[in-house]
């Protein structure tokens, strides 16, 4: 006769070590009986079902910043993340940011109500304005659409998964070098990754010839991921003329160009400077997309704004394209967050705050050069071997110092400097204070290192 289990539980796992090991009904049933660990798949019941996962490793841009806080010397400096400092070598909040969130806490009339899928209207309309200029014909014959998205890496993966699912050619053309996750937003979007040459190690300049024919040579229909300025990691950009050339290629061999901005204005000080290249590509009348990012230009890192726009050949097409791009979003994100846009919104549409956000905004720009500039003549005082012109000829947050892996490493060991392991520096991250320990720690690694 089956013996009687008090409870559900019982009775389940009863059946459980039956199904498992094999065993006749009168054995499972005996109340004696216990599941062994293999039973379990070699697991007992207090053990975890990830026990196999490896430990990954580091970010090699964020984990340059968990090296350093664990460095106890009072002379490390952090060179690493893209982030702006102040001259105290502080985090800096734009007074106009300040001033547009505080508009956003006294007005009572608020809410926290989801935002619709493409995110705030008022912020996505003056985000494309921002971009293509408040002129531009895509924008007048509503050729545009944009749609807010978790700053620049989530408009380049919403970008990304849109035409991995609509466009009709998923190789996508990125720089090499370029930033650490590109590479990783368009594989796991589905989109096949190649890269074209971009950077001249021996001039510490751009590779245009090496570029023109890798393009030259890319399938029609394919997407090339273009740096809209102060391209990242080299600092390194073509000049008009250039981009006109690359334009000219883009387009005779059927390419769809797509931009990342994240230093629009933080670059040159210059919002339409900075836009230059996005322009030429629209005023085209060709498709293209452009990922923003608020990060750099406003401050706004941890808030996560940005936008995501693509330029189409008709309006009709856009407003087919946006309605593909919301079923991108939904069950990626759903809708996006409401705070940061609106401290966006609120800036771009006062002419004072947008004016004294040009400012700000300049002001780091200019400190960035200024930073340039001391380190460059703090290297030439030292008389350190090499040629050192490049620091002022590149532009934007990073230089890319053509130091090798050994001697980034024995700057680290032996100056407590921190930055990636190919060379980037971030200039943001400088001080009238620490030029001259950077510069120091150059010239021992150049003149030292093996």
């Amino acid at each position: 006769m089956y013996q009687q289990f008090s409870s559900p539980a019982d009775r389940r796992l009863s059946a459980l070590a039956r199904h498992l090991e094999g065993s006749s009904p009168s054995s499972a049933m005996d109340p004696n009986h216990t599941i062994s660990a293999s039973a379990t798949s070699g697991s007992d019941f207090g053990g975890s079902v990830f026990a196999h996962v490896v430990q990954a490793p580091e970010d090699p841009i964020l984990g340059v910043t968990v090296a350093y806080n664990k460095d106890p010397s009072p002379v490390k400096l952090n060179l690493g993340v893209g982030a702006y400092r102040t001259e105290e070598g502080k985090p800096l909040v734009l007074n106009v940011v300040r001033r547009a969130e505080q508009l956003l806490v006294n007005d009572r009339s608020r809410v926290k109500e989801y935002l619709p899928i493409v995110g705030l209207a008022e912020f996505n309309k003056l985000s494309a304005k921002l971009m293509f200029g408040a002129d531009s014909p895509a924008i007048l014959e509503k050729r545009v659409t944009t749609v807010q998205c978790l700053s620049g890496t989530g408009s380049l993966r919403v970008g990304a998964e849109f035409l991995a699912r609509h466009h009709h050619q998923r190789t996508i053309y990125i720089p090499q070098p370029t930033w650490g996750n590109h590479g990783k937003i368009f594989t796991l979007a589905g989109l096949s990754v190649k890269t074209y040459r971009y950077y001249d190690p021996a001039t510490r300049g751009l590779n245009f010839q090496g570029l023109l024919e890798d393009l030259s040579l890319a399938p029609s229909g394919a997407i090339v991921l273009l740096h809209a300025c102060a391209h990242n990691p080299t600092g390194v950009d073509p000049t008009l003329q250039q981009w006109e050339q690359i334009r000219q290629l883009i387009r005779l061999k059927g390419l769809l160009p797509f931009f990342d901005s994240a230093y629009q204005g933080f670059a040159s000080g210059s919002l339409d400077a900075d836009a230059q290249s996005v322009r030429m590509f629209v005023a085209d009348g060709g498709e293209s997309l452009a990922a923003q990012s608020y990060a750099k230009n406003m401050g706004l890192y941890g808030e996560r704004v940005g936008a995501l726009s693509i330029v189409c050949k008709t309006a009709d097409v856009a407003s087919r394209v946006e309605s593909q791009v919301k079923l991108v979003i939904r069950p990626m994100f759903s809708n996006p967050p409401i705070h940061g846009a609106s401290i966006v919104a609120i800036i771009l549409k006062n002419r004072d705050m947008y004016n004294e956000w040009t400012v700000e905004l300049k002001a780091m720009a200019d400190r960035i050069i200024s930073m340039r500039q001391q380190l460059f003549d703090a290297l030439r005082a030292r008389g350190t071997p090499g040629d050192w012109n490049h620091i002022l000829k590149q532009i934007g947050m990073f230089t890319f110092t053509g130091l090798n892996t050994a001697q980034v490493a024995f700057m680290t060991k032996e100056y407590h400097v921190y930055m990636t392991s190919d060379g980037r520096i971030s200039m943001a991250g400088l001080s009238s204070k620490t030029v001259p320990h950077l510069a120091d720690a150059i010239h021992a690694a150049v003149t030292r290192a093996i």
